[in-house]
């Protein structure tokens, strides 16, 4: 009997129509899916306790081998909504942010606003879970995934990464890929690659199964996160990985 390949996810609702073939379809019986967040994700995919991942772009120089196998991806043409620096004060008023421990990604993309775009040097922070109600008088926190978007209900400053990203480059930005640490076959790829596109043919489904009243889930999928892997987008992935290493 071949052995399952292993393949893991973030948790959070972007992901949710990558994710969707995956419940039945063609490959059910072929894989085995994990689901946590993004830097836990990443962790297991270097360590090769899975085989393919849907993990953020920073893990990429840190992995031996790498293939991205997919045409889709989690990404944004703009404002992402889920991604975002929160604020009492104005930007050039905060003096300390906390970062979020949930992705690296993340964290690289806001320290290349921080000096390239914002022109601003706070004290970054390490955090720990439910470092969002430190989040007041002048220190900032950076907060990703669906706490953001309840996130985006309290804070008087909103600074989306995305839209900050957009309006330093004028490029597209791809937050998470799916990439495997070692040579599947062409046959797997091939059906892999449907089952990842196929949520996006489904997206009424996908939605009438969501409960979550603090953001506009529709407009979430259709208008904030973009999720094919085109050409333009691979060229942005590849400025951003160059500014990190």
């Amino acid at each position: 009997m071949q052995d399952k390949i292993k393949i893991a996810a973030v948790s959070y609702l972007n992901a949710k129509p990558l994710l969707f073939a995956f419940e039945g379809g063609a490959l059910k019986n072929q894989i085995e899916l994990t689901i946590d967040y993004p830097s836990k994700i990443a962790e297991q995919l270097i360590k090769k306790e899975v085989d393919i991942a849907l993990v953020p772009v920073a893990v990429i120089p840190k992995l031996k081998e790498y293939y991205i196998i997919s045409d889709y991806c989690i990404a944004t043409e703009g404002e992402v909504a889920s991604v975002c620096l929160f604020s009492e004060v104005p930007i050039d008023q905060i003096e300390t942010i906390l970062l979020d421990y949930q992705s690296q990604t993340s964290v690289a993309l806001l320290k290349i606003l921080l000096r390239e775009h914002w022109k601003i040097t706070p004290v970054l922070q390490s955090s720990e879970i439910g470092y969002e109600a430190s989040i007041k008088n002048n220190v900032a926190g950076l907060v990703i995934g669906d706490r953001a978007l309840m996130q985006r209900n309290k804070s008087n400053y909103t600074y989306d990464l995305g839209l900050a990203w957009k309006e330093m480059t004028g490029m597209p930005f791809v937050f998470a890929v799916w990439v495997s640490n070692k040579k599947i076959t062409d046959d797997f790829i091939k059906k892999f690659n449907q089952a990842t596109g196929e949520g996006l043919n489904n997206l009424d489904t996908i939605l009438s199964g969501i409960v979550f009243p603090h953001y506009d889930m529709q407009y979430y999928y259709t208008k904030n996160i973009n999720f094919l892997l085109d050409s333009k987008k691979q060229e942005s992935l590849k400025m951003f990985l160059a500014m990190i290493k």
